[in-house]
């Protein structure tokens, strides 16, 4: 009877170990990927600082994304670029990434503010790029969904300029 009653007891405890293992597995996330997503097939950088030694020494210029987590424009933005085909090749290709939630001690990159979303360009000679903008006067560096060509320009317009200045 001793034997049938360890017996049961292990079962018992192996069946609620089990089930509570497997309740730990689903309350696990995904890990969130540099990308936060913004592209997950885009080569993101980790901090400004890896971003500007990249752009220096790949000549590529380094976009930076300013966005949060919680701002319904920053998820509406980050939706449309994660979603444009040529916006991800560029930013794959022609470009070092870099998405943060939190503001540099750079100031070069709030020269008029710091709101969010907010995309800045560095050139490889790392200049903050204050002469491109988004169409808004009051936040000049904004994007907004219906934005994306105008950020497909500035793309096309910060790679130019490289190739310009070399």
């Amino acid at each position: 009877i001793m034997f049938h009653s360890t017996l049961a007891l292990s079962l018992l405890l192996i069946a609620v170990s089990s089930n509570l293992a497997m309740a730990i597995k689903k309350e696990k996330r995904v890990p969130q990927t540099l990308s936060r997503g913004w592209g997950d097939e885009i080569t993101w950088v980790q901090t400004y600082e890896e971003g500007l030694y990249q752009a220096k020494k790949s000549n590529k210029p380094l976009m930076v994304i300013h966005h949060l987590e919680d701002c319904q424009y920053c998820q509406a933005l980050k939706k449309a670029f994660a979603e444009n085909e040529e916006i991800q090749e560029m930013a794959q290709n022609n470009f070092v990434m870099l998405n943060l939630m939190h503001e540099t001690t750079d100031k070069n990159l709030s020269p008029d503010g710091q709101y969010v979303p907010r995309i800045m360009f560095v050139d490889p000679s790392l200049t903050v790029r204050a002469d491109i903008t988004g169409r808004y006067s009051n936040r000049l560096y904004t994007y907004e969904p219906q934005d994306i060509p105008v950020l497909i320009e500035n793309m096309k317009k910060a790679l130019r300029l490289i190739q310009t200045e070399l």
